[in-house]
Formats: C-alpha cells, sequence, structure tokens
C-alpha cells in the first residue's frame, strides 16, 4: 500500500505529520472565523476591512502553490513542509502583537503562505505514499481539515465564553505548530516518480480543457465551503443557536464522510460524487436561509454533506486523471481554489453590510440583525452551488461517454 522506497513506520509518520500540518492550516480558519467580531471591535474594522483581513489569508496561500509546485520539482517535499513551519510561527506570533490593521493583513499573509506550503507539499506526498489509492488517501488526510476546524471553533467558543482573550485563541494553535515541527526533523520522505519533477513536462500536461474546467470548478466548490463558513458568525450571530456550534457541526460531519469516503468514490467515481455534492449543498443553503429554530442543525447537516468530498475529490481528480501534472497540477488547483475565496470575500462581507444595513432600516433592533440579513446573504452564497450543478452535470456525462479519452479511476 505504501511506497516500498521507505518503511511502514516512516510512511506513518509522515502521515501523522502531513495531518498535524493540515490541522493547524484548518485550526486558523475554525479559530479567525472565532474571533472575527472581536478583531472588528478591538481595531475598530467594517465588515468589508475584515474581509480584506481575510482575503490576505486566502491569498498567501494560493501565493505559496503558485510557486509550491516548481519549489516541490526543484527543492523536495521535506524542504517545502520546513518553509510551511517557519511561515506558521512567524505568522501566529505576529498575529499575536498586531497593533493595527494592517498588523493584522501582514500576518494573515504568512499564515495564507503557510497554509499554500502545506498542501503544495503534503499533498504530492501522500500521492507518492499511496499510489494505487490515491483518491481515498487524500480523502482521509483532508478529514484533518474539517476537523482542525471543529479544533478551532470549539476551542474558540470554549475560550471566549471564557473571557479569554483572542491573542490566547491564537497562541493555542503555535502547540501542533511545534509538533509537526518536530515530527518533521529526521523524517524519511518517498522518492516522488522522476518522470513527472519536470515543472515544463508539468505545465505541458496542465494546458488541457479538463484541467481548465477544474480549476474554474474548484473556485466555486471552495467559495461555495470557505465563503459561507468563515462568514458564519456574521449570518448567523443572532440566531437561536452558537455558529460556533453550527460550524463544529458542518466540520464534524465532512471529517466522519472524507474518512469513509472510499466505498462512495468506488460507487459513483469522483465526477458522480461531485454533481451530487453540488445538489446537495443548493439544498443546504436553502434550508439554511429558510429555517429557524432548532431546524437549523437539519439544514447544517445536509449542507455539510454537500461541501464533505469537495475539496479532496478535485484534488484526486487531478491526481488520477491527469497524472502527469505531478505536484504542481495538485498545488495549482488548490490555489485556484483559495485565490478565489480570497476575491469573493469583501465581496461577502459587502454583502452582509449591505443586508445588515437593510435590517436596520427596516427596523431591526441589534439583538435580531444577524437572524433578519443572514438569510439574505445565504440567498446570495446559493448561486455558488447552482452553479455547479450545471457544471459537473456536463463534466459527469462527459466522462460517462468519453471514458476511454482520460486514464479511468483505478481506486
Amino acid at each position: 500500500m505504501t511506497n516500498t522506497d521507505i518503511s511502514g513506520s516512516q510512511a506513518s509518520r509522515l502521515f501523522l505529520l502531513s495531518c498535524i500540518a493540515l490541522t493547524v492550516t484548518a485550526m486558523t480558519f475554525g479559530i479567525r472565523a472565532g474571533i472575527l467580531g472581536q478583531l472588528g471591535v478591538e481595531f475598530d474594522l467594517s465588515n468589508e476591512q475584515l474581509g480584506y483581513v481575510n482575503l490576505m489569508a486566502f491569498w498567501g496561500f494560493p501565493l505559496a502553490t503558485m510557486f509550491g509546485g516548481v519549489l516541490y520539482n526543484a527543492i523536495g517535499a521535506r524542504a517545502l513542509i520546513w518553509i510551511a513551519f517557519a511561515c506558521h510561527l512567524l505568522g501566529l506570533v505576529l498575529t499575536i502583537y498586531a497593533q493595527s490593521f494592517w498588523g493584522l493583513m501582514l500576518s494573515s499573509l504568512f499564515i495564507g503562505f503557510a497554509n499554500g506550503s502545506v498542501e503544495a507539499g503534503c499533498n504530492p506526498v501522500i500521492a507518492d505514499l499511496f499510489k494505487n489509492n490515491k483518491t481515498t488517501m487524500l480523502n482521509k488526510f483532508h478529514v484533518w481539515f474539517p476537523g482542525g476546524i471543529v479544533i478551532g471553533a470549539l476551542i474558540s467558543w470554549f475560550m471566549t465564553n471564557a473571557g479569554i482573550g483572542w491573542q490566547w485563541q491564537i497562541a493555542v494553535m503555535l502547540l501542533p505548530t511545534l509538533l509537526y515541527g518536530a515530527l518533521l526533523m529526521g523524517a524519511v520522505f518517498p522518492q516522488p516518480d522522476k518522470a513527472i519533477l519536470s515543472t515544463s513536462s508539468n505545465f505541458k500536461h496542465l494546458l488541457t480543457p479538463v484541467y481548465f474546467f477544474l480549476v474554474f470548478c474548484m473556485t466555486i466548490t471552495a467559495t461555495t465551503e470557505l465563503g459561507t463558513t468563515q462568514w458564519i458568525q456574521k449570518i448567523m450571530g443572532e440566531n437561536d443557536v452558537h455558529p460556533m456550534i453550527i460550524m463544529a457541526l458542518i466540520f464534524g460531519i465532512m471529517s466522519v464522510g472524507r474518512y469513509f469516503a472510499g466505498p462512495l468514490v468506488h460507487r459513483f467515481n469522483p465526477s458522480g460524487v461531485l454533481l451530487c455534492s453540488a445538489i446537495i449543498s443548493t439544498v443546504g443553503l436553502f434550508l439554511l436561509s429558510q429555517l429557524s429554530g432548532s431546524m437549523i442543525y437539519v439544514a447544517t447537516i445536509i449542507f455539510a454533506l454537500g461541501v464533505t468530498y469537495f475539496w479532496p475529490t478535485m484534488i484526486g481528480c487531478v491526481a488520477e486523471y491527469l497524472p502527469k501534472t505531478g505536484a504542481l497540477g495538485m498545488s495549482l488547483i488548490g490555489g485556484a481554489g483559495m485565490f478565489a475565496v480570497g476575491i469573493w470575500n469583501p465581496v461577502i462581507g459587502g454583502w452582509v453590510d449591505a443586508a445588515e444595513a437593510k435590517a436596520i432600516a427596516q427596523g431591526a433592533t441589534p439583538e435580531i440583525v444577524a437572524t433578519v440579513a443572514g438569510p439574505a446573504v445565504l440567498q446570495n452564497l446559493m448561486i455558488f452551488p447552482l452553479v455547479l450543478i450545471v457544471a459537473y452535470a456536463g463534466f459527469f456525462f462527459y466522462m460517462k461517454n468519453r471514458n476511454n479519452a482520460i486514464e479511468p479511476v483505478t481506486n
């Protein structure tokens, strides 16, 4: 099952290291979503300005992945993950000591770059470790993105309720960062296939209609998932349920779903999984915009099931269908997703501002502004998975009719 160039214990160590690094990446999303309101108050920032702070994290990610695939070929996974460690450490410390809007912007950029370096370094390592089971193992690796967000969201919720400031919430992430740094020392990495270590060859195989289509879809899938969850506190901040509990529920379901992704991928193949995910995500966002009280939990479960398989299955599509794009193909598509979320973050922040202003103009009290404004924002967000239904339906039938045009899924 694992690459024969390294021992089973070293393969397990690398997988654990990768999972912890991805957990740190995810915790930055969960905790930042939890402290967004505190940052707005302390630094006197509008929702649009908070969107720009988020944007720097999301743009740091694609900046890393744009160069990450090239760096992977040039310096290897070990050095790339060391860069991720250094940037995580620097970004977290700078955030803790930030004194202004621009300080938050700079620290968020470093954290985003670290997050992108983790993806650029670890995804191809997992693909090399599990050559005959790529999509399933990439889903198991990506368990720790939603898993880390659950951990981050719950930590933020407990610490906020205990009156502990946002700086200490950020400081918590230093512990797993130091842990994956310790595991990185002395780790033995697999030797990647030399045939796909040529950056020029990778670029050549990127220039296909299928890859461009997948990149386009990734920009929308990432925004459907992260564009919604990063603003959950603002969208549902005054509702009958705590937004951090909603976030924990979403990403808890995603963690379980991704861990058991294998049979689903075998049964429906990646294109079928993506189409079903788009449909279910649309239904979930619609219900979130219409329901209230305890029924929000039902809507949340449906939305979570919809977005569970988006990200790792998109990475898996590249690894399975376009293997000659190498680490570059996997890193660039992940970067495209985060880049798009970065672009949409200030826009979503603007939607929140406009919806809140309209609610206040209609006489809503401060206690119920989010309850009135949230559904309007959710209805705007529903546009993204609606587009995906059309796109993935076309992809599903294309793959069904042209199954010999691209190497079929083998895992």
